[in-house]
């Protein structure tokens, strides 16, 4: 039995892919699969000249840039990567619908030097689209590292089309890939590609449908539709026959059932792939040299940061060893931006004196708004300032996907997605951006369990609370020559909690409201590059740095102000502040907390950044935040008010696993469009971290 297909008749397809140009204008679409530096060729064209959108109805971000040559103006179209046209995720669609529906005039294929045969695949699929491809084989310089030798010349022979060689980190072959763009978008150069010869019953599969399918189809390859129809991709026909009369599709439709006989779609597909693989096997033994003498320096590393012995005890030493060059690296120049900052408030002050200004204004202003902005900026700046360029070195490196790698399995016993990892990954910077990062996962199921867990990962709101008790409590005072050491253990085991914590739920949604099977996926390990250093700098600390400080600032200055009103507004002989813990402590003790901690983390809700400012503030007489002057004097004032190492255990657990942010809720709530799920990703840790710590606080009273 074949499908039916309804259709209005109308190209939607072409109207949502088509891209506006004007006249001496050319469209160049960007192909490629992951990890192949095509974001690096689209950068070295388009320059500055670029912007980021969404697809029309998708939320698959759209990626365009403007570049010239000689006298045509160019507009690169970076489509999402993709290993095949046989698409299995929402990149994947978009990648194939804008081939074949979209309006480019040439499509570019970026290729991995290192790894070209596995990359030819998309080569050969995208050949039987269109005539316009451009082989560009990157990273030419890693392939030369690793002694692999490229014919260019006999692989442009072999395939038909015209093949560049770039390096595009570098601007190697950059501008002879313009050259070849202009050419081949003008019609100066017309590629006739040499597309592949299949076994001989499917070729006549596709003789037989194919003259039915020339008389009802335009605007796309007919003989690539034919054999799509002969495999029965429901996928494609679903993309392909919509776009073209009920009728008509239909009748395509019986015919391929008729011509395919009993033959199954799976082996027909199988055969296919096959013949591709073959095609690009000859070409990489005739026009590709490797010396297998030489030691491959990838695959002997990914030995040990791959393997299922050091994998994970490496992964937790480089993170452990992140965290203490952070918190070594920070002491000093977080002490340096505390003096000067602190002292301008005596500055403040004086102007405020001078101008007899009131002594209410002072303290919301300068006793409120100021301390706090001086502590946010003074506690904060420095740790991200070195946490986010290291990190962002393992990134460009190429480590994070192995760390993706070395935890896959342990998300499929979960029940959940491989790529999940990933998405924890970019939660560390910021849990909505982790959040937003979920849509790489393809399964609608998996994809809700990963944005309901992603907050078990601490962000970096989260880090300056977790640095500062772990270092509180387990440096001041010591004399220990590894003490500096204990801080960077304390918080690598908060995030090893976490990612248990998330193995853990994500295999009780997976058992109860959002049962299923994991998905499949495959994971492209890049190789080992050099990273670019000036890129990091700049990446890690306009992007990351000063973005996430900016909004904490604009945070925690208000919240500063509003909790020295409360403090100092009194209800009798209590601020409204010593009234809400009053009425929040006998649900804190339950959990080892007191009810100033609880509601410090109540009134940071705004952003994780100002639990901290805020539970001094409400500490101290009248509201205001202290000026201390050591990491000892902040031990001494926690102590001071009951602070014991439960206390501190309990207050790390807590910020961990409680709430999101309200930036990371309303993010939420926008990815899934549903307030049941918002509200459950509040709900769920919330639970999760007073039940931990009501456990933490029994174990320790009892013993």
């Amino acid at each position: 039995m074949g499908l039916t297909y309804k259709s209005t008749g109308q190209n939607i397809l072409s109207e949502i892919y088509t891209v506006e140009k004007k006249v001496g204008q050319y469209v160049i679409g960007l192909a490629g699969n992951p990890n192949t530096g095509k974001s690096t060729v689209f950068n070295s064209l388009t320059g500055l000249h670029q912007h980021t959108g969404n697809w029309p109805g998708k939320t698959v971000t759209n990626a365009r840039g403007k570049f010239k040559y000689k006298t045509q103006e160019f507009i690169l179209v970076d489509l999402p990567g993709t290993y095949s046209l046989f698409a299995s995720s929402v990149e994947e669609f978009i990648a194939r619908d804008y081939i074949c529906f979209g309006n480019p005039d040439t499509v570019i294929v970026v290729t991995d030097a290192t790894c070209l045969e596995r990359n030819l695949n998309l080569v050969y699929q995208v050949m039987e689209i269109t005539n316009n491809v451009i082989l560009c084989i990157n990273l030419i310089d890693e392939a030369k590292k690793k002694n692999i030798t490229i014919d260019a010349k006999g692989i442009e022979k072999e395939l038909g089309i015209p093949v560049v060689l770039t390096a595009a980190r570098s601007g190697i072959g950059i501008e002879e890939l313009k050259e070849t763009v202009y050419k081949v978008a003008s019609q100066h150069i017309k590629p006739k590609p040499n597309r592949v010869i299949y076994q001989d019953y499917i070729e006549e599969m596709v003789n037989a449908i194919h003259p039915q399918v020339q008389d009802k189809v335009n605007n796309i390859n007919t003989r690539w539709l034919s054999l799509r129809l002969i495999d029965g991709n429901e996928s494609i026909l679903n993309s392909v026959l919509n776009q073209i009369d009920s009728k008509d599709s239909q009748e395509l439709i019986e015919s391929s059932n008729k011509v395919r006989i009993d033959r199954d779609k799976n082996k027909i597909r199988h055969d296919i792939m096959q013949q591709i693989y073959k095609k690009a096997e000859y070409i990489r033994d005739k026009y590709i040299i490797h010396n297998k003498n030489k030691h491959d320096r990838d695959r002997i590393i990914d030995n040990y940061i791959t393997s299922k012995i050091f994998g994970i005890p490496i992964m937790l030493l480089i993170l452990a060893l992140l965290f203490w060059l952070t918190l070594t690296g920070a002491n000093y120049p977080s002490q340096l931006l505390a003096d000067l900052l602190f002292s301008f408030e005596d500055i403040l002050t004086k102007w405020f004196n001078h101008l007899n200004a009131p002594a209410w204004l002072h303290g919301i202003f300068i006793l409120g708004l100021y301390r706090t902005l001086a502590w946010v900026v003074s506690v904060m700046l420095p740790p991200m300032a070195i946490f986010f360029p290291l990190f962002t070195l393992l990134e460009d490196l190429g480590y994070l996907p192995r760390v993706a790698f070395n935890l896959d399995h342990l998300f499929k016993k979960a029940c959940a997605h491989g790529k999940q990892c990933l998405t924890m990954c970019m939660g560390i910077g910021c849990n909505a951006a982790g959040i937003v990062g979920c849509r790489i996962i393809d399964s609608p199921r998996e994809r809700l369990i990963a944005i309901l867990t992603n907050n078990f990962v601490p962000c970096n709101g989260r880090f300056p609370t977790l640095l500062a008790i772990s270092s509180v409590f387990l440096v001041a005072n010591s004399k220990s020559k590894f003490a500096s050491f204990a801080p960077a253990l304390a918080v690598t085991a908060m995030v090893i909690i976490g990612v248990i914590i998330t193995l853990l739920v994500s295999y009780v949604l997976s058992k109860t409201l959002l049962k299923g099977i994991p998905s499949s996926f495959t994971l492209e390990l890049p190789p080992y590059r050099k990273p670019q250093v000036g890129r990091v700098l700049y990446t890690s600390f306009i992007d990351r740095t000063i973005f996430v400080l900016g909004r904490a600032v604009l945070v925690a200055a208000p919240a500063g102000a509003i909790t020295w009103i409360l403090g100092n507004i009194y209800i009798g002989n209590l601020s409204i502040l010593d009234h809400t813990a009053a009425f929040l402590q006998p649900v804190a003790n339950l959990i080892g907390l007191d009810g100033y901690i609880l509601m410090a983390f109540i009134l940071g809700l705004p952003a994780n950044e100002i639990v901290l400012p805020v539970l001094l503030m409400a500490y101290l007489s009248k509201g205001a935040l202290i000026d201390f002057e050591s990491i000892e004097s902040l031990k001494q004032i926690l102590l001071n008010h009951g602070w014991t190492y439960l206390t501190a255990l309990n207050v790390m657990l807590f910020s961990l696993l409680h709430w999101p942010c309200a930036t990371t809720l309303i993010t939420i709530k926008k990815e899934t469009g549903s307030l049941k799920w918002t509200v459950l990703a509040a709900v769920i840790p919330t639970g999760i971290a007073f039940i931990v710590c009501f456990i933490t606080t029994t174990i320790v009273r009892i013993l």
